[in-house]
């Protein structure tokens, strides 16, 4: 399985893509190979809704991903950059940013998509929280995705929405680990401590699940 091409650093802070130069040198990694069967299924997803899907951050696992992080709807943040990314200018990214360094989660083991992959709101429109009848479009779109992750050991639910995504997920794959946690988004996660708290519990089971996983098969 390819791994993520390394021909520009990671970031160390959040919000790194709002520098056109690092957002520049970030679209030059499009084309590799551990991303492309992950933008063709994005591309196919944006034909058939009619509506833009972002591509998943090439510092990321891609298909060697063995964490899906799954979060609700793109944010407007990707009609600029085009990435679903920890990277993005806005607070979730930066939040997310933060959470999974704080587990210790590698990129190269993460992948991160959405519930409802396709962007919901018009350009320039604040974000809002997907409807039913969109989760239910959506759910065919499982199948495909976890089929382009053969290495996964863990998904992350992040957030209410992307929970319902869990009966699907366990009926395509009985034995796949599910975790829950709090949406990242600031205006959630300052309503009280105990949301920081529950997104860093959940992320830190994923961790030690990528751990003893990647333990069994050595």
């Amino acid at each position: 399985m390819p791994s993520p091409p390394m021909t520009v650093p990671e970031p160390d802070q959040p919000k790194s893509l709002r520098d056109p130069a690092a957002l520049a040198a970030r679209r030059a990694l499009v084309e590799a190979p551990h991303i492309a069967p992950l933008r063709a299924l994005a591309r196919r997803i944006a034909a058939e809704r009619g509506a833009p899907v972002p591509d998943p951050d090439p510092l990321d696992g891609g298909v060697a991903a063995r964490l899906l992080l799954l979060l609700e709807t793109p944010g407007p943040a990707i009609f600029r950059t085009g990435f679903v990314s920890r990277d993005n200018a806005t607070g979730t990214a930066a939040n997310l940013f933060r959470f999974l360094a704080e587990a210790g989660i590698a990129r190269s083991d993460t992948v991160i998509w959405n519930a409802v992959p396709w962007v919901i709101h018009a350009e320039g429109a604040l974000n809002r929280a997907p409807r039913r009848t969109e989760l239910r479009a959506a759910e065919p779109y499982l199948a495909p995705l976890l089929d382009r992750l053969p290495d996964l050991a863990v998904v992350v639910l992040a957030g209410r929405f992307a929970g319902e995504a869990r009966g699907a997920i366990t009926h395509l794959r009985p034995a796949l680990p599910v975790v829950d946690v709090p949406h990242p988004s600031p205006t959630y996660v300052c309503t009280a401590p105990t949301v920081p708290a529950r997104i860093r519990a959940g992320l830190a089971e994923a961790a030690v699940i990528l751990r003893t996983s990647r333990q069994g098969t050595s």
